[in-house]
């Protein structure tokens, strides 16, 4: 195919995280509501700063490429991840994307937008499955290439139905709009003849809690500089370091390299080896690599912190996979915290309960919060204070508003309807609050918090924190009751072995 022919690409969006251990589904519900699924244009514009921003931008950049928006599920209204996908959903989503494509094909390419650790009822590996229903439809001489989360759980059998790959190298994730401009430039190369996508796949038997994965520290860092090192050497070459996600209870959990050559299959062989080596060498460096506090100790030395003046304080509740946790805000409780923001704890029910009642800005507020959504959420929590403000809160399709509520000593908490990872001090000024009239702030977040109050020289201190009991969430992965993973298949819980 010339550079002028026109060609024709389909873009599909199917992401998400799933958390297994949660006691709820993600049902078709969770992923229908106004705005989704999109298909055409506003698909095309879903994700402006990300993924498919980077990729309709480059497209789009290429003369006669025809883009055409598929209809897709976008993310779950649950919020950053929720627990297994029903049957029912993923089939009725990946139906219509299979239906859509038949009645528009053909196509030269495809793009998939995906995530990489979704976990779906009765479907093993659910990204390799719609790459696999896709094949079916655009042939074999179509090229399909994907993004993806660095937190994916991927094996070889996505890359047997599809031919590239593009992972996300940072957490926090600041280059997923990188990506997609990746992933566009090297599928219309590919369908234009100038790129023969050559790939391996190599998996490393270490598990790991994604709050030991941060790569603004060694050694997540040097695995990733290794990374770009060989990008960097090799021209057309692309590396992809999948971290794992441990809370999706699926049988290819876990550390993955992919390597993607131009027609180079004994170099992305040599390159996969090595960094699969890397990282089997540095395994105890990269599990030991950030201290987690339990919450009364964390809370105390946010205490002491206080007391000598390094404010403001971040608490992160990194193992909070609900939202609707209280443990943080026990002991936050228990020991006369002031000028102290929780932000945020996940209590719909709460929520809808005001708004029947009309209550305002002014109200007083007295009632118990959070808590009961699994045994990981702890017990409710009264709290007695006035309502500061009822917001839109960070969606602007957010079915429910946030609230917040004045208690204790110039405290503020935060009620939201799903879980939300509060990842910049902006954030806390679009629901009204200002995030440096306060000494202490507790989130709910693993490591994507960083990219505000860490790498910004915000936070003068940061303690990350979990429960005593090693519950949902927790960085002792053997506290967990897997069904379809074996913790003894991986380093450190078994006597695992690379190569």
């Amino acid at each position: 195919m010339t550079d002028t022919q026109p060609i024709r690409i389909a873009v599909l969006k199917f992401s998400h995280e799933t958390v297994t251990f949660l006691p709820y589904d993600t049902t078709v519900e969770d992923f229908t509501y106004e705005g989704s699924p999109a298909r055409g244009e506003a698909l095309l514009a879903a994700e402006p700063k990300s993924y498919i921003g980077g990729f309709v931008k480059v497209a789009r950049e290429f003369a006669g490429v025809e883009l055409v928006g598929i209809e897709s599920p976008l993310d779950s209204r649950r919020g950053s991840g929720s627990g297994w996908i029903t049957t029912e959903a993923f089939e009725r989503f990946t139906g219509r994307m299979v239906e859509e494509l038949k009645a528009q094909g053909p196509f030269d390419g495809v793009y998939l937008s995906l995530h990489g650790a979704m976990g779906v009822r009765g479907v093993p590996r659910p990204e390799a499955e719609i790459a696999r229903r896709v094949r079916e439809v655009v042939g074999p001489k179509a090229f399909i290439a994907a993004t993806f989360d660095p937190h994916g759980n991927e094996d070889a059998e996505f890359l047997r139905h599809a031919d590239m790959a593009f992972t996300v190298k940072y957490y926090p994730h600041y280059d997923s709009h990188l990506q997609g401009e990746r992933a566009a430039r090297t599928l219309v190369r590919a369908i234009r003849g100038d790129y023969r996508p050559a790939h391996v796949t190599v998996k490393v038997p270490i598990i790991s809690p994604t709050v030991l994965q941060w790569t603004g520290a060694s050694p997540w860092m040097d695995l990733i500089q290794r990374a770009l090192t060989w990008e960097a050497r090799e021209p057309d070459t692309y590396v992809n370091v999948f971290f794992g996600f441990p809370w999706s209870d699926v049988p290819d959990a876990g550390m993955t390299f992919q390597v993607l050559t131009n027609g180079r299959p004994d170099l992305a062989a040599r390159i996969g080896q090595d960094m699969a080596g890397t990282a089997w060498r540095r395994r105890e460096a990269l599990l030991n690599s950030t201290k987690v506090h339990k919450i009364p100790d964390g809370v105390a030395l946010a205490q002491q912190a206080v007391a000598e003046g390094r404010t403001p304080v971040v608490l992160a509740d990194h193992s909070d996979r609900s939202g609707s946790a209280t443990w943080l805000l026990q002991d936050i409780l228990a020991r006369g915290l002031r000028k102290t923001l929780v932000a945020t704890i996940a209590d719909s029910a709460a929520i809808e309960a005001l708004l029947a009642k009309g209550a305002r800005p002014g109200d007083a507020f007295d009632g118990e919060i959070g808590g009961l959504a699994d045994e990981s959420a702890g017990r409710p929590v009264r709290v007695t204070g006035t309502i500061r403000e009822i917001s839109q809160g960070l969606r602007e399709s957010a079915a429910l508003p946030w609230v917040s509520i004045d208690f204790g000593e110039d405290n503020v908490l935060v009620l939201s309807p799903y879980l939300a990872q509060i990842m910049e001090p902006s954030s806390l000024r679009k629901i009204g609050l200002d995030p440096d009239a306060f000494e202490v702030i507790a989130i709910k977040s693993r490591v994507h918090f960083r990219r505000g109050f860490d790498d910004t020289g915000f936070a003068k201190e940061i303690l990350l924190v979990e429960p005593l009991e090693p519950f949902l969430g927790t960085v002792r992965l053997d506290g967990l009751t897997y069904e379809y993973l074996d913790l003894k298949n991986y380093y450190p819980y078994g006597n695992s072995s690379f190569p």
